[in-house]
């Protein structure tokens, strides 16, 4: 491929939006153009590297025993309904509405589509197991895009769904899937942590996701600095520490004014005491009733794990109406003491070990102090509700303590059991003539975020670093004077003899300085340069350069033999 008849527009500045290296680099080296926040045109650069990490995953899953399918971007709200996902998938589906009034939505996932297919087509135990697959793209509406590839409301996915006879065979596609994950992020370069995840709207237990630890990512991670403990902070759990006693009035609470201190961090300041001795009562609406969730001060509430315990399929925070209405108070003053009934008091496992507690009065302007569990107000139920937070004692061992790292999710995988099975209709007949559900998993993957992630992992100050494997060509052949005939014969028989070899090269023959190319290849970052300048006319000799640093001189007759080598080093 010659340059001067392709497309690959490079930027010396990256747009101001643009925050993190991979989003930067991929418009600055010409992969990706922005339409609108979320949405992005792949030029040719780019597409052949989409189409390069496409192809990594395609191998590695068929290897695996998956079956390659492609299923409809658009789906009918009538499937959603069945498994009451319509209103509550998050984050919510973009959705369309056709001139009958019928409504779809633009794929987010395809668990509905891919069990009532199989529903119509799979029949006998005979039939399985079966593992079908496709890479395609999906559509989120996504409150907050951000970091271009990273987080898009258009992007490509990987998503396979395994289905099975019974637990034991879900077990074995699970290991298979999970061995040919970490198959593809080898290739790929990259470095992943399974860490323990939250299903959400997918359900299911056993949940995984595959971490590339990045300070641009935008999870967390909670790991043991003793044990493999290592957990999402969605979902990270902890062992409970008793915090020390307050010292209070005994047998009572005192009510004290506390004017304008609607924040914990204000109370803490205005009473001198340290959060951890406090305790804050949040109200919200689970499915048609009420519930004040409390948590220590300092510690945030998980709203995810508020609605599990709840059994709530939605879950929002009360309005300052309702809140009012049902305290007798402002925002910011809420506690437990003289609740409705009708209020459920949900607390976490910390509160148990809370004495002599500064809580809300549920008045403007006013706190209790000395309040305890037991005594003065009643709980519900306890579970876990707090967010993991770095510090916290570890769940699975007795000396270690949990540390934060930020992350890139590249995949999520999980064991969905017979939710869609059964609501779909997704029946087999087993040996013994009986009628039973499938037992499905489900594997997601983000190709085009794996994209993103090999550039936070692979670029330095002058570009990127593609690894050899998903690199959009190559080999560049760096031709510094076209205008000189000999030279120019020298790039293209190069490029002839390269090509023949297998490889996918790039002659850049370009009217341009010779710093614009050199600038232009790291930007883009080919994994291997040769250059055809004034060396080559003095002394019939190439540069063979890798990205990484690399080179080597040698004779024009020996460049084939150099490039080899120093490929074979990726």
């Amino acid at each position: 491929m010659r340059a001067t008849q392709y497309y690959a527009p490079t930027l010396r500045q990256a747009p101001a939006e643009a925050e993190i290296p991979s989003h930067k680099l991929l418009v600055r080296g010409g992969f990706i153009r922005p339409l609108t926040s979320g949405v992005f045109t792949y030029l040719p650069l780019g597409l052949r590297v989409l189409r390069r990490v496409e192809q990594v995953v395609r191998e590695e899953m068929n290897r695996a025993g998956a079956i390659e399918v492609s299923m409809p971007v658009l789906q009918p709200q009538e499937l959603w309904e069945r498994t009451g996902r319509w209103d509550t998938f998050l984050p919510q589906p973009l959705r369309s509405e056709d001139r009958t009034g019928r409504w779809f939505c633009l794929g987010p996932t395809h668990e509905e589509v891919i069990t009532d297919l199989v529903a119509g087509e799979v029949t006998s135990h005979k039939q399985l197991p079966l593992n079908l697959y496709q890479i395609q793209t999906k559509f989120r509406d996504e409150m907050r895009p951000r970091g271009g590839l990273m987080r898009a409301k258009e992007f490509t996915m990987k998503d396979a769904y395994s289905f099975d006879a019974d637990w034991e065979g879900l077990d074995r596609s699970y290991q298979a899937m999970c061995e040919a994950y970490l198959r593809i992020f080898e290739r790929l370069e990259l470095e992943v942590l399974i860490v323990e995840a939250e299903a959400g709207s997918m359900g299911g237990r056993d949940t995984r996701e595959f971490m590339c630890l990045n300070e641009n990512g935008e999870d967390t991670v909670l790991m043991c600095d003793s044990c493999d403990y290592a957990a999402n902070a969605e979902c990270a759990t902890s062992r409970v520490c008793e915090p020390e006693a307050l010292e209070g009035p005994g047998g009572v609470y005192e009510r004290i004014d506390t004017p304008g201190a609607t924040t914990i961090q204000a109370i803490s300041e205005m009473l001198d005491m340290p959060a951890q001795k406090m305790l804050k009562t949040l109200l919200y609406q689970a499915d048609e009733r009420f519930v004040a969730a409390l948590v220590r001060g300092d510690r945030d509430l998980n709203e995810t794990k508020l609605q599990r315990a709840t059994s709530a399929e939605q879950l929002r925070m009360a309005t300052a109406a309702e809140i009012e209405e049902l305290t007798g108070g402002p925002v910011g003053f809420s506690g437990p003491v003289g609740l409705p009934d009708e209020v459920e008091i949900v607390a976490d496992d910390e509160i148990k070990l809370l004495r002599n507690a500064v809580v809300g009065a549920n008045e403007a302007d006013a706190h209790l102090v000395g309040v305890s569990v037991g005594r003065d107000f009643e709980v519900g139920r306890y579970a876990d509700l707090r967010q993991g937070a770095a510090g916290d004692l570890c769940p699975q061992c007795e000396d270690g303590k949990l540390q934060a790292q930020r992350a890139i999710e590249m995949a999520h995988i999980f064991k969905l059991d017979t939710r869609y099975s059964e609501e779909l209709g997704a029946l087999y007949t087993s040996e013994e003539g009986e009628r039973k559900p499938m037992v499905m998993g489900c594997y997601g993957m983000g190709v085009s975020r794996a994209m993103a992630a090999i550039v936070e992992e692979h670029h330095d100050d002058s570009g990127i670093i593609w690894p050899q494997e998903v690199a959009p060509f190559d080999i560049v052949i760096l031709l510094l004077d076209p205008d000189k005939t000999e030279l120019a014969e020298i790039a293209e028989n190069l490029t002839v003899q390269l090509e023949e070899t297998g490889y996918e090269v790039m002659l850049d023959d370009r009217d341009e300085r010779p710093g614009v190319k050199f600038n232009d290849a790291d930007l883009i970052g080919y994994p291997i340069s040769v250059i055809v300048g004034r060396r080559t006319e003095e002394s019939g000799e190439v540069e063979v350069r890798r990205r990484d640093g690399e080179e080597q001189v040698v004779a024009v007759s020996e460049a084939l033999s150099a490039v080899q080598k120093l490929a074979a080093q990726a």
